[in-house]
């Protein structure tokens, strides 16, 4: 059964990037061809992170077999939509990214989610990790589209206002139908950090690490690279692998 990381974060945190980066790590250490990338933010920003582009989401591929009636006769809406499926996982160099798309729209959608937790069961369980860019309000979770989560990482600033969406997180994540084993935050952008190790201490939640500000990331971004175009030695990155490190006890990089 498959590793899930979920990450979690509002708007502007750096999930993305961070979850970007988790994914790099994992192929470092190895994962090659077992690393399924689950972009599951309707801003679908994790492809263009890590310098790919989804043939497309699972949003469209809903809407299409729902609109499509019933028939005995042919593929039925169950092989359609797997099919579908199959045909919007996009391979990358080294893993693979499943994009879910926009959210959904004011139809029941309650079959195609069984639908799609089921297939995407079944999916996962092909890979060694499933790494999950979460939208801020999880809705992908609590639809119970995905299998139960190993690590829940919530991505926020050492800023009170970073404190305050932690704990609402947290909260959340409580509610949820699945089972989480382990929830914690990293911590970003933590420059200077002897002027906020405050209100980490005030978090009150686990921290699975911090990640510096790196400037470099940055200008990536601003440049329109990925995180594959960062230096091995860059600050957030080794941040970021010295986390896996320390939670999935990997082996040294």
């Amino acid at each position: 059964m498959a590793i899930t990381i979920a990450i979690s974060g509002k708007g502007g945190s750096g999930k993305t990037t961070l979850a970007a980066m988790i994914i790099r790590s994992l192929l470092a250490q190895g994962s090659n061809g077992a690393v399924l990338a689950v972009d599951a933010d309707p801003n679908s920003c994790l492809g263009l992170t890590c310098g790919v582009r989804p043939a497309a989401t699972i949003a469209e591929i809903r809407e299409e077999v729902l609109e499509r009636p019933e028939s005995r006769a042919g593929m039925d809406r169950v092989r359609s939509f797997e099919y579908g499926i199959q045909q919007a996982i996009t391979e990358a160099k080294g893993f693979d990214l499943l994009t879910m798309g926009r959210p959904e729209g004011p139809g029941c959608y309650c079959a195609a989610n069984n639908l799609l937790r089921k297939f995407l069961d079944k999916l996962s369980s092909q890979y060694q990790y499933v790494i999950i860019d979460n939208e801020a309000g999880m809705e992908h979770l609590s639809r119970r589209t995905t299998n139960n989560v190993d690590l829940l990482c919530i991505v926020a600033e050492p800023t009170a206002l970073g404190v305050v969406t932690t704990k609402r997180i947290f909260e959340l994540a409580k509610q949820l139908p699945i089972s989480v084993k382990e929830i914690g935050v990293i911590w970003n952008n933590t420059v200077p950090i002897e002027n906020r190790k405050s209100k980490i201490e005030n978090c009150q939640l686990e921290t699975f690490g911090s990640v510096p500000y790196d400037k470099a990331v940055f200008d990536a971004s601003m440049q329109g690279k990925t995180v594959f175009d960062l230096e091995e030695n860059s600050p957030a990155f080794s941040a970021v692998r010295k986390i896996l490190e320390y939670k999935l006890n990997l082996r040294s990089f």
